[in-house]
């Protein structure tokens, strides 16, 4: 089975066979997301402020390598094609990299800690990128349509939220169920990261039995590019920069919400009740599953409305939305585990706007630069989007461990099950996830006004493009 390279209507399998690798990228993105930062201070014993500098250090370290993965594999020649080799031969040291992730030292020191966790964070951050960029550079080589892209994002956040819905809800009943049973959180995360990543190999090896190439023998004059000149000419694509902003604003909003809300719930909602219970689950898992399955319900909503009003106006809509639900979180009183479940469903709407079109978008920059410099680098523009992408997950821990570490937050003795955290440091997690989430996404909003590619102007880069290509071929 292969895909057509000259733009127009994929088929189905092939739609289904790539939007299956958000499993494996969104399943491993949804544990760290979420609960990466409760697991530095509550599991491994870290000090807030210091867990958060030995995850900024950590992300921000291995996202340099982000650009230069995405350049190699834009050089890469094989058989195979430049992209999927990394499938190939990275696959299963990534799905590894989901249990080393989740081993909490045996020590105590905590500067030793930090160092340990920086360095187990480098090496299965890594591993990401090499599955991660040529995975995602293979989205403008599928198609170059305009619609089609819209809906080869929409298969692939499908994939996304049903892996985010499935970590989200099992972690947290998992790692409450070895409490219940008399065993460590240690353990349950274990079970979790294990199985998880087990599921994570399969995907990529379907992709790389089923996804082909298009044939990148007329690109050979890129690879005399050298690398700082192409992050020049990246920046210098203007759609690029909006498309890059608006994408870093959006996940810096969704990684830092989702990232605090474990802990808004233990300890504003539940009252320090570690075991605290909503619709039979624990509190985490019954939110998260209200919050992912609406996500999932009303995806194919979204991909309908981009193609109706465009992918701009679409997310302006839906971001507008959520940073209503973001503040109304900020009225929640504990206790009010109902409104809760309510407001995690009204978010959920717009969650999966968050997840959709942003990605979307981002490929249309590809023809862009085409335009401008006759060459293809797709490698290198997702190797920065990657970056940015890695840059707001490390900006959300950072920030949200700071302001918490700050303001007195202690983390509970091992084996819990009921412990109160400071009210200054309950009212700091309140803002983290209320007002700042929604100026946050005001801010979004703005990028995507101003975004310059509408749907007509990238039909008339495309046919400039198709023109181009044809004047060179009578040449020849």
């Amino acid at each position: 089975m292969t895909t057509s390279t000259k733009g127009g209507a994929l088929s189905f399998w092939v739609k289904l066979a790539y939007g299956s690798g958000d499993w494996s990228l969104a399943s491993f993105g949804t544990l760290r997301q979420v609960f990466y930062a409760i697991f530095l201070t509550d599991v491994v014993g870290l000090e807030p402020r210091l867990a958060s500098f030995a995850a900024l250090i950590g992300i921000i370290w291995d996202a340099i390598n982000d650009p230069i993965v995405g350049t190699l594999s834009d050089r890469v020649r094989s058989r195979w094609g430049r992209r999927r080799p990394f499938l190939l031969l990275f696959t299963i040291p990534f799905g590894l990299s989901f249990v080393a992730l989740w081993w909490a030292p045996p020590f105590h020191n905590q500067y030793l800690l930090a160092a340990t966790v920086c360095a187990t964070f480098m090496l299965s951050d890594t591993l990401q990128t090499l599955v991660s960029i040529p995975f995602y550079a293979l989205t403008p080589e599928i198609t170059s349509d305009y619609d089609e892209r819209t809906s080869l994002s929409g298969y692939r956040m499908f994939f996304n939220l049903l892996a985010s819905l499935a970590t989200a809800v099992a972690a947290p009943a998992i790692v409450s169920a070895a409490l219940a049973a008399g065993a460590s959180q240690q353990q349950g995360y274990f079970i979790v990261s294990a199985f998880f990543g087990g599921l994570a190999v399969i995907p990529f090896f379907i992709i790389f039995a089923v996804v082909r190439e298009r044939n990148n023998s007329d690109d050979e004059a890129e690879e005399k590019i050298p690398f700082t000149k192409t992050l020049q000419m990246s920046w210098a694509n203007i759609p690029f920069r909006f498309a890059t902003a608006l994408y870093m604003l959006n996940w810096i909003t969704f990684d830092l919400v989702a990232l605090v809300l474990p802990f808004f719930l233990a300890y504003w909602i539940s009252k320090g009740n570690l075991l605290q219970k909503a619709l039979g689950l624990p509190i985490s898992s019954a939110v998260f599953a209200c919050l992912l399955v609406t996500s999932v319900i009303v995806l194919p909503f979204w991909v309908w409305l981009a193609r109706k009003i465009g992918k701009q106006k679409a997310y302006i809509i839906g971001m507008i939305f959520w940073a209503v639900v973001q503040l109304l979180i900020y009225s929640i009183q504990p206790g009010q585990i109902n409104y809760i479940l309510v407001l995690a469903v009204m978010a959920g709407i717009s969650v999966s706007t968050a997840h959709v079109l942003p990605d979307a978008i981002f490929p249309d920059v590809i023809e862009w630069d085409e335009l401008r410099t006759g060459a293809r680098r797709e490698g290198i523009f997702y190797g920065v989007k990657n970056f940015v992408r890695k840059l707001t997950g490390a900006l959300a821990i950072f920030i949200a461990l700071q302001v918490i570490g700050w303001f007195g937050y202690q983390s509970p003795p091992v084996g819990a099950t009921q412990f109160s955290q400071p009210d200054s440091a309950l009212q700091a997690i309140r803002f983290l996830i209320g007002p700042l989430g929604a100026i946050l996404l005001l801010s979004a909003i703005g990028m995507a006004w101003f975004y310059p590619l509408t749907r007509e102007k990238h039909a008339r880069i495309r046919q400039l493009l198709a023109r181009k290509k044809s004047r060179a071929a009578k040449k020849d």
